[in-house]
């Protein structure tokens, strides 16, 4: 038995356990989603050209067609909407990713699915496939989908192998995507603003597919949790208390690419959003999957939003991707998770 087998990161628990636990619950969820409204009117009004908060609001609610409010509603809502759908998609795959492999340290990421989202995408691009906003999901989607497969089949032994198999094959797939596109220039011309993730310059792309996927696939994440509640206390006992784990694991993978390819497709990789936000949420939820799948799609967006204002601001020559700022986040919390948990975790 692992060291993780030992302590689960879920352990039991319902939103409806305890009324007082599921009161404070509720009053921070409310706080969440009072924070992630100010958040977004707040990621409006920064960039290179500060727009008054006063200026957002009447944008929304009293457009008069004036520049400042052109600038919102033309390029900050579409860019703060594409942040909170990726944002939400990554921190719920995050915790998918670390309630089904009982692995805190583990995220998209690191389990090689946004790679193979990126491979893929590459890929479509050199064969000519990419051409629109539905190929690239359904490409994305399939490389992310092919990646889970491979990794989980390798690594599904421990906790350890699945995490050094998902780096192993993140290595891989990101050298002979950079080799495709170096040996093709037409290629790299095409997508090199989208190797690196960034939400600058997809504010005009067409969202609606991408955006309507992740918001089904989170609501399928929400009626997953009560099932991964049970699947956090081991195979035995879920099987004991009625759980189909094997039903549970194939939805949950396949939920972790959708989500994940989804986002990937419309912002290209962003990394350490699904291992720094499941930490945070569980801070607030403690011992449910539910809790922590509703809390993870509400810091998911407000950890994105913060990051893209951050990136818009930081350099008075031009933009930073925001991939860059949620590395600079995610390093000292991957630290942090390390030292916490230990190397027996993995």
């Amino acid at each position: 038995m692992t060291a993780v087998e030992q302590r689960p990161l879920s352990p039991p628990g319902s939103p409806g356990a305890a009324p007082g636990a599921a009161t404070s619950q509720v009053a921070a969820l409310v706080a969440g989603l009072a924070g992630l409204v100010v958040v977004a009117l707040l990621s409006m009004a920064v960039g290179s050209h500060a727009v008054a908060p006063g200026e957002v609001v009447r944008a929304l609610v009293a457009y008069d067609g004036s520049s400042d409010q052109m600038i919102v509603r033309d390029v900050r809502v579409p860019r703060a909407l594409l942040a909170i759908g990726v944002g939400a998609a990554l921190g719920v795959a995050g915790v998918l990713v670390q309630a089904l492999s009982r692995n805190p340290l583990a995220d998209p990421g690191i389990l090689g699915v946004t790679a193979g989202a990126g491979f893929a995408m590459t890929l479509g691009a050199a064969l000519g496939i990419a051409t629109s906003p539905g190929a690239e999901l359904v490409m994305t989607t399939a490389g992310a989908v092919l990646a889970t497969v491979l990794v989980s089949s390798v690594g599904r032994t421990s906790p350890l192998r699945l995490v050094l198999t998902g780096v192993a094959l993140t290595a891989v797939l990101k050298g002979v995507s950079l080799g495709m596109r170096l040996m093709l220039p037409d290629v790299f011309d095409k997508y090199r603003f989208w190797t690196v993730g960034s939400l600058a310059g997809r504010e005009q792309i067409p969202m609606a597919a991408p955006l309507v996927t992740i918001g089904l696939a989170l609501v399928a994440a929400l009626l997953l949790g009560r099932s991964l509640n049970a699947v956090a206390l081991g195979e035995s006992v879920a099987r004991t208390l009625g759980t189909n784990v094997t039903r549970v694991r194939f939805a949950a993978l396949a939920l972790i690419t959708i989500l994940s390819g989804a986002a990937t497709a419309v912002a290209g990789p962003i990394m350490f959003v699904g291992l720094i936000v499941p930490h945070v949420a569980r801070v607030l939820a403690r011992s449910s999957v539910p809790w922590l799948t509703v809390y993870a799609a509400i810091l998911g967006p407000i950890l994105l939003l913060v990051a893209d204002a951050v990136s818009r601001v930081l350099l008075p020559t031009g933009e930073m991707p925001v991939a860059v700022v949620t590395a600079f986040l995610g390093g000292p919390v991957l630290i942090w998770a390390v030292r916490r948990y230990g190397a027996g975790t993995l």
